[in-house]
């Protein structure tokens, strides 16, 4: 819904972002080609450049480091992707769904994703084991421990089962919180993909409004106690919560 803040821009304009952003997908589709395993700097190179096809303009705090590790992040968005890949290239966790989305569905393929079946109850064993076998392989691996998305504005519960495959790989664990703003709203109304939100209109909420920013905190790296799962999931999300409070904080006011 359209809000009182926001900057929308002309069909035109709206027009022009589109067609760039095709023109990125066609790329990340050859980038991403069966028999091709594109490397980390190619993913970011493409993540950061779709941000600016999209004019999104991206910010990070601190210092990305270096793979193997299990990155855990606050989930907003289909965005959320671009925005981790942009400055920690990863395989991702996903909905099976994905993979039958048009174009997108098979670059995330091409990508590395590791899709869940969310209506089997067993398949999270299945997913946990590929997990731990590409974090001891060398790869990043990033999940969203809310399940689904939120509006931004409050953070949903963090499960805590796909923590094991960090334990199972003896890695870290890597926080990143993600905040999203607009001209006139500190947390943005036209990223946030909820409830009936289709994709197709999710989509054109995010080309059609003027200054949108991603701001990607990255935390410091935690560890895994067999024991502690839940308590670590808790740690991560206080940890999360903060540092997008903190965020709002520091940004200039509407």
């Amino acid at each position: 819904m359209k809000s009182s803040g926001q900057v929308w821009l002309t069909p035109l304009l709206v027009s022009w972002r589109l067609i760039r952003l095709l023109v990125q997908i066609a790329r990340g589709v050859w980038i991403t080609r069966v028999g091709h395993a594109p490397d980390d700097a190619a993913i970011r190179a493409w993540s950061r450049q779709t941000l600016a096809a999209l004019d999104i303009a991206l910010s990070i705090d601190g210092q990305p480091g270096t793979p193997p590790r299990l990155v855990v992040a606050n989930h907003v968005s289909w965005l959320d992707i671009v925005a981790i890949n942009a400055v920690m290239p990863s395989r991702f966790v996903a909905k099976a769904e994905i993979a039958r989305w048009p174009l997108i569905g098979r670059m995330v393929t091409g990508a590395g994703s590791l899709y869940l079946q969310r209506h089997r109850r067993r398949d999270a064993l299945r997913v946990l084991g590929l997990m731990t076998q590409a974090l001891r392989e060398g790869h990043c691996v990033a999940v969203f421990p809310e399940g689904t998305t939120s509006d931004g504005h409050a953070l949903l519960p963090f499960h805590a089962n796909m923590l094991q495959a960090a334990i199972e790989a003896e890695v870290p664990v890597q926080p990143l919180a993600l905040g999203y703003s607009e001209p006139g709203q500190l947390v943005s109304s036209a990223v946030a993909f909820v409830g009936e939100t289709s994709l197709a209109t999710s989509l054109w909420h995010v080309l059609s409004v003027r200054g949108l920013r991603v701001r990607v905190s990255v935390l410091p790296l935690m560890t895994v106690v067999p024991s502690e799962r839940r308590a670590l999931a808790e740690a991560l999300r206080s940890g999360i919560e903060a540092s997008l409070q903190a965020q709002r904080l520091r940004a200039p006011k509407p």
